[in-house]
């Protein structure tokens, strides 16, 4: 087997996540790091044993022998970088949102397309193995004709004022940050799962902290740190921690998400219940191992994440027997697992099985129309 050598771009929280994940699919070696503060590079690097670093990321790209490139950088990097690499040959892996406008994915989404690249977004919430298993059971009738849908993803990193991140700051996250962050994740699950169209959105956000307090010196996502109050600066704050957005579907159902990154108590909770003209499914991602199947004229029932009992379509992103319970971690390495087979290829899949650029255009487009809705105050077309 080929081993493939591959990039990580950005070292934050989500980065060494991306370096763990790709090291437990067979056959792939992280072979350099970007990372733009020098003077924590080599640190960084020898740290997850990385034998290159760069601060320079046009300069990694030129000199550095690769095969695929995960960016992990805030989002207003997303697209250059995402650009740079595919100009220069390269396969690219972008985490959400693939930019921060709809104009530059599009672009992104063309350049992949002309240059024959593997490209792909971290809609990796689609590899929770019961995840796979709804959109089975849909798409078997078992679930029935979607009725309704109601879903939600709550956190509570962003929960005091005193909590802050460069995702609050519009010239690097872009002009939604609940939305664009998470909502976007359970959006896309709604989307995958349902099989279903969003074509109409009515959104209302809130601005929990409208003046936050940033500190002076680096604090990294979920850090919980907190410092003294001579080391903040009062910011005043122009996105949303909550949101609640009202959905129409192509078959005429309807859905309602709320997000919020202010919910005390939620550290990671993405929830969907799918009502269903034969049953209804529900389940939420701090259970991610259980299914929970409500009927109206027999008892409900709890499916178990269980290799022998789940569709055989779902069996090939399970790696543990039942009760061996498998977890956030697991969804990035089994969605890895995919893409490093096409990347081995290097050929993009004429109908891939990963979540491509194209579904991160949907995302951007959905976002845009939902902060559309909310500055509008009415219902938008998508």
């Amino acid at each position: 087997m080929k081993t493939i050598r591959t990039a990580v771009a950005g070292a934050g929280f989500i980065g060494p996540v991306h370096i763990e994940s790709i090291r437990r699919a067979v056959g792939v070696e992280v072979v350099a790091l970007f990372h733009p503060v020098e003077k924590e590079l080599e640190a960084k690097a020898e740290s997850w044993g990385i034998p290159h670093g760069y601060s320079d990321f046009e300069k990694m790209i030129a000199e550095e022998n690769f095969d695929c490139i995960h960016i992990c950088t805030p989002n207003n990097l997303h697209f250059p970088m995402a650009k740079a690499a595919l100009l220069a040959g390269k396969h690219v892996v972008c985490e959400k949102p693939l930019a921060t406008t709809v104009e530059e994915a599009k672009e992104l989404v063309s350049l992949a397309k002309k240059h024959n690249r593997v490209h792909a977004v971290n809609f990796n919430l689609r590899y929770y193995p019961l995840v796979r298993q709804m959109k089975r059971m849909r798409e078997k009738g078992e679930l029935g004709n979607v009725y309704s849908v109601a879903g939600s993803y709550l956190q509570d990193w962003l929960f005091y004022a005193t909590d802050y991140n460069w995702r609050l700051e519009p010239d690097k996250s872009g002009d939604s940050k609940a939305i664009a962050d998470i909502g976007s994740h359970l959006i896309d699950l709604i989307e995958y799962i349902t099989g279903l169209s969003i074509v109409e959105v009515m959104a209302d956000f809130s601005t929990v902290h409208k003046t936050r307090k940033k500190p002076l010196k680096p604090v990294e996502t979920y850090s919980g740190k907190l410092l003294a109050a001579a080391d903040y600066q009062d910011v005043p704050i122009a996105t949303e921690d909550y949101a609640s957005v009202l959905l129409r579907f192509n078959n005429g159902s309807k859905g309602v998400v709320t997000v919020s990154q202010v919910t005390a108590g939620r550290k990671n909770r993405c929830s969907l219940e799918i009502s269903g003209a034969n049953q209804t499914l529900s389940w939420n991602s701090e259970n991610p191992n259980d299914l929970w199947i409500g009927k109206r004229n027999e008892p409900n029932a709890v499916m178990m994440r269980d290799p022998a009992i789940v569709d055989p379509e779902v069996r090939s992103i399970i790696s543990y027997p039942g009760g061996h319970n498998e977890g956030f971690g697991d969804t990035s390495k089994q969605l890895f697992k995919e893409i490093y087979d096409a990347v081995r290829a290097n050929a993009a899949p004429v109908n891939p099985s990963y979540p491509t650029f194209e579904d991160g255009l949907r995302e951007l487009i959905l976002c845009d129309k939902i902060v559309e809705s909310h500055r509008k105050q009415a219902w938008v077309t998508v």
